[in-house]
């Protein structure tokens, strides 16, 4: 998702997915490296899913993230990159911490239940990218977005995250003329950023960042679930009355607003992210057009 925001963002850029190497194989990694010899990377690769694939795939989730990071730091390494901008997730930080979440608190508890196997993978990426760091001088740094959403994003109804999600339910259930079921209560509060603006805020950071430690990206402000299915539902045209919420199914972590403060004291604006109402109509237009020949479905 992030990855297509790129191709306008920086067109003579090389871009792989997993369909053009598997990072999870120590040998294809280092064959990709050999081949496209970089010298700058973005590393955006990772193994993700909603709440209900991180809960019940946890050894996943932890293995094949620490293959995937381990395999591209070290390629990064041994080519001599440049800079590498990794992407981490605000699930690293402790499910029980003071609000807004800053990037020093990542280490100060366990993260919550719900995504604990990817936090950790996710926090020893942080790890490596800063030994890494310390022992070789590898110019790694990381920055950790809030929760994504985007055209080109994967639609799942299982591995995908809670906005691609609702949009394909909500969808279905409108071709079908049916109600839809959306899982939990609807009232956790989360905080969204457009794809297109993470693309831009990692390539200024590219220029602009080369501290140890991560940065938080995401655009703050925080919105419960169900006033983002509702915002949904009117761009899709579909009754929000309609939507039942199943309670038997978790609704993750209640909170996590995070502060962007040292991201703006770089240069940053908060005008220049996208709007929540902007990003979904983009992102559920752009649905309505490729439906459905998308990832994921």
């Amino acid at each position: 998702m992030v990855g297509s925001a790129f191709r306008d963002l920086a067109p003579d850029a090389i871009f792989i997915s997993s369909d053009h190497c598997d990072l999870r194989s120590s040998s294809q990694a280092k064959s990709l490296f050999n081949t496209t010899k970089p010298d700058y990377v973005i590393h955006l690769a990772a193994k993700v899913g909603g709440v209900k694939a991180n809960t019940e795939y946890l050894g996943d989730f932890y293995r094949e993230n620490l293959l995937i990071n381990t395999n591209v730091l070290e390629c990064c390494r041994v080519n001599d990159v440049k800079k590498v901008v990794s992407l981490l997730s605000t699930c690293v930080y402790p499910d029980n911490v003071s609000y807004p979440l800053t990037e020093e608190q990542i280490h100060n508890g366990e993260p919550h239940p719900s995504n604990f196997a990817y936090a950790y993978a996710k926090r020893m990426l942080d790890v490596q990218s800063r030994s890494y760091r310390k022992q070789y001088g590898c110019s790694f740094i990381t920055a950790i977005p809030n929760n994504l959403y985007g055209p080109h994003d994967n639609f799942h109804l299982e591995d995908s995250h809670v906005i691609p999600a609702m949009i394909r339910k909500i969808w279905e259930a409108k071709l079908k003329n049916e109600n839809v079921i959306l899982w939990g209560d609807g009232t956790p509060l989360r905080e969204f950023t457009y794809s297109e603006d993470v693309g831009k805020i990692l390539l200024f950071l590219l220029k602009n960042y080369d501290g140890a430690h991560p940065v938080n990206i995401g655009k703050t402000g925080d919105i419960a679930i169900s006033d983002v299915a509702e915002k949904i539902c009117n761009f899709l045209n579909y009754d929000y009355n309609k939507v039942i919420w199943d309670t038997s199914m978790p609704s993750g972590q209640y909170k996590k607003p995070s502060s962007n403060n040292k991201l703006l004291s770089m240069g940053w604006k908060n005008e220049d992210y996208t709007s929540l109402s902007d990003g979904l109509k983009k992102t559920c237009d752009w649905f309505i057009i490729n439906y459905p020949n998308l990832r994921g479905v």
